[in-house]
């Protein structure tokens, strides 16, 4: 029998801090003793969520990948990091290696109340399929990683856990995606449109068929995109926010708009993303950095720059005072402004949720796909509506083609680890060059280079390396990506 030893690990807070969904420890358990009732799936399930904090996963590590991006640079003190953003990785680095744990462990988590969910008679009809949609949900979310990050990857099923099958060879891209695909429709068949307050933040059919529309985009079928994307953009459940900062506030994050976040609050679990992204001087450890480029991107009137930057001299409220921010804090001048919060008592904010997936990105894809298909103009909709929510003062496009969808995607998105991967769907659809994005200097604020230009290889860096240690462990059933 296998052990289940994450439901005694830790509390996991998936709402706000009047609803909190408390898993406290109550002993070891196995497959034999535990899945017995409705309270075990509930709590099974919350062990997957739980795993979205981790450092090494959601928590820090998935975003470094988008310092390969000319958005942002690394800061701190991993150099680690650093050979990311120059592509000089290697199938040992430890930022290419370690987020391949939890994606697995969130897999097999899932695999596990998908196998025992179904037996358990104690439990209420909606709970059950609401707990199945949530396991195909986070069991999609982490091939989704894997195949952005990797390209290849083994697929571990059921019956593999059943089997006891766990050394695997990877399957292709196609094979992800269909694994990929097949989970999410299941998801969207079995998970609720909403929820009342007390589960706000949890999957919903909205969140599968975000993904859906996200998983197609990189396929290249368009018109599955728009199909999927479409059931978002229609559906007031997942309303754009009415405001940009909402998205970005502890009082307003679990808004309609926010498909996936991941969830936390100050003082019992919590994700350190926020810690990684704060100034130094003022309780973080200021591992991100905006460059020009991306401050420059936004027009003179948009106000979403004010809710995403700091720049020098902005008082910027750290709880027990006004703060004045000065260009020394930042190796570019520059802060994200959008990932940062402070207590009134001072500290860190560590309720602000950390965002995976918004409606916003779902309008834009959705606009992206229709430019594709039928042209500029087709996605002038979906563009203005997002434009129209940040500000009235927004020209609203007319005729927009690629140039202008690729303008609001870098300004809505920025820093929500979506610009490496649109720059390389972009590529890759022979849309853009790459290298002439990445082949020249990141520059600081001031105009000086803070990162000399890089060398992309296609198609060697369009993914990283399978983790040496993973294919050292496989005793040769895993085998390396191509050109490393």
């Amino acid at each position: 029998m296998q052990r289940i030893i994450y439901i005694c690990t830790a509390a996991f807070l998936l709402l706000s801090a009047c609803n909190v969904l408390d898993v406290k420890p109550k002993g070891n358990y196995t497959t034999g003793n535990y899945w017995r009732n409705q309270s075990d799936a509930l709590d099974g399930i919350t062990g997957i969520y739980n795993i979205l904090l981790e450092e090494d996963y959601t928590g820090f590590n998935e975003f470094v990948f988008d310092n390969c991006s000319d958005d942002q640079i690394r800061g701190g003190d991993h150099d680690y990091d650093q050979v990311i953003e120059e592509f000089k990785y290697d199938p040992s680095t430890y930022s290419v290696r370690v987020g391949w744990r939890w994606k697995y462990e969130t897999i097999n988590r899932a695999n596990n109340a998908l196998i025992y969910i179904p037996k358990i008679s104690d439990i209420e009809d909606g709970i059950k399929n609401r707990c199945l949609g949530e396991a195909h949900f986070f069991r999609a979310f982490a091939y989704w990683r894997l195949l952005l990050v990797y390209g290849e990857a083994p697929i571990v099923t059921e019956q593999d856990v059943l089997d006891g099958n766990y050394d695997k060879p990877k399957v292709s891209e196609e094979e992800l995606r269909t694994q990929i695909e097949a989970d999410l429709l299941q998801a969207a068949d079995l998970l609720p449109e909403s929820y009342e307050a007390a589960d706000k933040g949890r999957v919903s059919k909205g969140t599968a068929w975000g993904l859906l529309c996200k998983l197609y985009m990189n396929w290249a079928k368009l018109d599955k995109a728009i199909e999927f994307g479409t059931k978002v953009t229609t559906n007031a459940n997942y309303a754009l926010a009415p405001n940009y900062a909402d998205n970005f506030s502890v009082a307003t994050g679990n808004n309609s708009e926010m498909l996936l976040a991941v969830q936390t609050v100050d003082g019992w679990g919590y994700s350190d993303f926020i810690t990684y992204h704060a100034p130094r001087a003022w309780g973080g450890w200021s591992f991100f950095y905006p460059v020009k480029g991306l401050v420059d991107e936004f027009e003179a009137n948009d106000p979403r720059a004010a809710v995403c930057f700091m720049g020098p001299g902005d008082k910027i409220n750290i709880g027990t005072e006004m703060a004045t921010y000065t260009a020394d804090l930042s190796t570019t001048g520059r802060h994200y402004k959008k990932f940062c919060s402070w207590k009134s008592t001072g500290g860190l904010n560590y309720s602000l949720k950390t965002p995976l997936m918004r409606s916003a990105d779902i309008y834009l894809l959705v606009a992206e796909a229709k430019i594709r298909s039928n042209g500029p103009g087709a996605g002038d909709a979906e563009i203005n509506a997002v434009r129209r929510r940040a500000s009235a003062a927004l020209t609203p496009v007319t005729g927009a083609g690629m140039p202008q969808l690729m303008h609001e995607r870098r300004v809505e998105l920025c820093g929500e680890n979506e610009r490496h991967q649109d720059l390389i769907r972009w590529d890759k659809a022979k849309l853009i060059d790459i290298t002439t994005y990445y082949n020249k200097p990141k520059l600081a604020y001031d105009g000086s280079v803070v990162e000399p230009a890089r060398t992309f290889v296609r198609p060697k860096h369009y993914y990283f390396p399978i983790p040496q240690q993973e294919i050292d462990r496989s005793k040769g059933i895993l085998v390396q990506n191509p050109n490393y």
